[in-house]
């Protein structure tokens, strides 16, 4: 059900938005590849590791060495991109890595996933990266897919978790051989045994959030029907001292779907967010439903437009197959988009090969509407991870997409005439320096965005940076974190068109 936020005023009142526009750009070569156990995975992260406020690239490579491309753009100027030599993260094995600050020394470290043992990086500066060392983490050979990370109440080290795909051990396999995942919990400065979250049901994406601004990150985990055939569904752990599922009986909903990826964003202004996921045949937006007393989840109704369950060009009317999912603004009217990158599995014949890669635009009544073959990013090679992150600093989310058994595409967005924007970056001293789990506000006359600050989620990828707001006509507005043990920060205004800066005391 559409909720009544969205003011009638408000659409009556706003221009007609610019028309999207990407320009491809030049990339060295990278391929990621490899049998089946690299049909799955294939993400991309986005982070700056060298401090001059222009994110690097780290792109999983399967059977192929993962690679970090350093950031060689001028501000505002053409993106350009070059292979880091020497960082220390050519794995091979590599099915996806997210950026986070593990250790809060201000360096940004990398969880990497593979199929194999899973790797905890310590940023050293200047983009160079070596194995954390004395923190106790230790993992075995799994095939993982997904991750989440967040900071617990008390604690000086994030709790981390990665969800494995089947366990290739298991003799009866593949399908009904998913595989438990792993949840660590630190003790002070170390890292003890995993906790079993089990029974997993071949998870491919993981989302730790305050769902209902509880004040405390719950587990959102995204499973792949295909090889749990039955039943097993959408997953939700209550984070407790052990944690537990939510059951009928909190009020979550059975949902089964072959779960790719997970995004999330408040699209109404309520400060809830939505929850979109992709599957394969028809993606799913979900609303909490209102006035819950637990995670009860809706499905968005078709006219939304955010199934994209079919191809909208390329000749190939068979469903789609979706993967990584992102929302952001990427010509800063003020409303949301939604970028799907999308793919064949490998050679499934009920799904379609020619599949377009998505890009909804938001609109003021709450829909989506198709635009990624105007908007120059309707790739039809067999896409997986993507980052859309602002790129070269002027202010537009640029996009990066990580193909199965075809180049890496960059994509410079250069949208003209566009609405005004934000990129806030938040910090705090001491531990969890990037306030993972706080939620920005953003407000400007009756509108009001707002952001929680995540690691986690996409398919197999994330960015870690400034949150990228798109605040259409808006001149001013007003800016405040709740910070992650709730703690609200004053109201502050400021200026669009610029980064701003927030660290907690200052």
């Amino acid at each position: 059900m559409r909720r009544d936020l969205i003011l009638l005023s408000l659409l009556l009142a706003t221009p007609a938005a610019a028309a999207p526009l990407f320009a491809p750009r030049d990339m060295p070569v990278h391929v990621y590849d490899g049998g089946w156990v690299h049909f799955v995975g294939g993400g991309i992260s986005a982070f700056d590791c060298n401090g001059d406020a222009l994110p690097e690239l780290f792109a999983a490579g399967g059977s192929n060495p993962a690679q970090l491309f350093l950031n060689r753009s001028r501000p505002g100027g053409d993106l350009s991109y070059e292979v880091a030599e020497d960082s220390g993260l050519g794995f091979e094995g590599v099915t996806g890595a997210y950026p986070l600050d593990i250790d809060s020394d201000g360096v940004t470290d990398l969880a990497i996933l593979r199929v194999g043992e899973n790797r905890l990086m310590h940023g050293l500066g200047d983009c160079r990266f070596a194995p954390f060392e004395d923190m106790g983490f230790a993992s075995d050979d799994r095939w993982t897919t997904a991750f989440s990370a967040t900071w617990e109440a008390g604690q000086s080290l994030p709790t981390l978790a990665f969800g494995n795909y089947v366990d290739r051990a298991d003799p009866d396999g593949p399908f009904e051989a998913c595989d438990a995942n792993r949840l660590y919990r630190p003790e002070g400065d170390r890292y003890t045994a995993p906790v079993l979250l089990d029974p997993g049901f071949c998870a491919l994406s993981m989302l730790f959030t305050d769902w209902g601004r509880q004040g405390r990150a719950d587990l959102r985990v995204s499973n792949d029907r295909h090889y749990y055939v039955r039943g097993g569904q959408e997953q939700m752990w209550a984070m407790e001292d052990t944690p537990r599922l939510y059951t009928h009986a909190d009020g979550w909903q059975t949902h089964r779907l072959w779960g790719m990826g997970i995004a999330s964003r408040d699209l109404d202004g309520d400060g809830l967010s939505e929850v979109f996921m992709t599957s394969m045949g028809d993606q799913r937006l979900q609303v909490l439903e209102r006035g819950a007393h637990g995670p009860t989840y809706d499905d968005a109704p078709y006219e939304r437009g955010t199934t994209a369950h079919r191809p909208y060009t390329g000749g190939d009317g068979r469903p789609s197959t979706g993967w990584h999912a992102v929302f952001g603004d990427v010509q800063n009217d003020g409303w949301d988009d939604l970028f799907i990158a999308k793919g064949n599995v490998e050679q499934m014949p009920g799904s379609a090969m020619q599949d377009p890669n998505n890009l909804l635009l938001g609109t003021a009544d709450g829909t989506f509407h198709e635009d990624g073959l105007q908007a120059g990013v309707a790739s039809l090679a067999r896409s997986r991870g993507a980052a859309l992150h602002d790129l070269n600093a002027d202010g537009l989310l640029d996009l990066a997409v990580l193909n199965r058994r075809a180049p890496l595409e960059l994509y410079q967005n250069v949208t003209e005439d566009g609405g005004h924007w934000l990129a806030v970056e938040v910090s705090q001293d001491g531990t969890n320096r990037l306030a993972v789990g706080a939620f920005v506000e953003v407000r400007a006359g009756d509108r009001l965005w707002t952001q929680e600050i995540t690691v986690g989620g996409g398919h197999a990828g994330g960015v870690a940076g400034p949150l990228h707001f798109g605040l259409g006509q808006a001149q001013e507005v007003d800016l405040r974190v709740i910070w992650p043990d709730g703690t609200e920060g004053a109201w502050q205004t400021v200026a669009v068109d610029q980064p701003v800066s927030l660290s907690r005391g200052g």
